[in-house]
């Protein structure tokens, strides 16, 4: 069996995005794609505004959301968080895969909606005032997903291997 050396664009992995720049993509950007897995064993996504702490990244729906039923039945899910639209330009992402914990006690909420409020004003609520009476409601649950694996990518670095002529394969 005759081992293949990966050419060009093959082998991404040799692009991560470093930790300094996962941090700084944790904080400049507001949403990610949160998936979890349906009954039917599909994978779901949405678009969602998040907050990282702890090595977490930590979301809200109410306990009504499809969302929510299906982590109880499957806590296994991912968010992947893209550098669009962040003052980084496009390219660059992370993929966090982990289990979910969900909490509704009151000291998770009471750092959680706060912070999660600074980050939905002006949009959708125009006031943090406003912000935190949308997300203070008796159905609200706040999702922790623990990261278990994280996959990086850094389009900058395989842009300037692509200019200075360094991609492998290609000499």
């Amino acid at each position: 069996m005759t081992q293949t050396t990966l050419q060009g664009y093959e082998d991404v992995t040799l692009y991560e995005l470093s930790a300094e720049r996962e941090q700084e993509l944790l904080r400049k950007q507001v949403e990610c794609n949160f998936i979890w897995t349906n009954r039917e064993g599909h994978g779901i996504g949405v678009i969602m505004n998040y907050v990282a702490r702890n090595g977490s990244i930590w979301l809200t729906a109410t306990r009504q959301r499809a969302r929510i039923k299906a982590l109880q039945r499957d806590p296994r899910a991912c968010v992947v968080i893209s550098s669009m639209g962040t003052d980084m330009g496009a390219g660059k992402q992370v993929t966090y895969k982990g289990r979910v914990k969900l909490h509704e006690d009151a000291a998770t909420k009471a750092w959680f909606y706060p912070a999660m409020a600074q980050i939905i004003t002006p949009y959708p609520a125009p006031t943090v005032e406003a912000a935190l009476l949308h997300l203070d409601t008796p159905l609200r649950v706040v999702i922790e997903l623990i990261p278990e694996k994280t996959i990086k990518f850094d389009g900058d670095r395989i842009s300037q291997a692509s200019y200075a002529g360094t991609v492998p394969g290609h000499d």
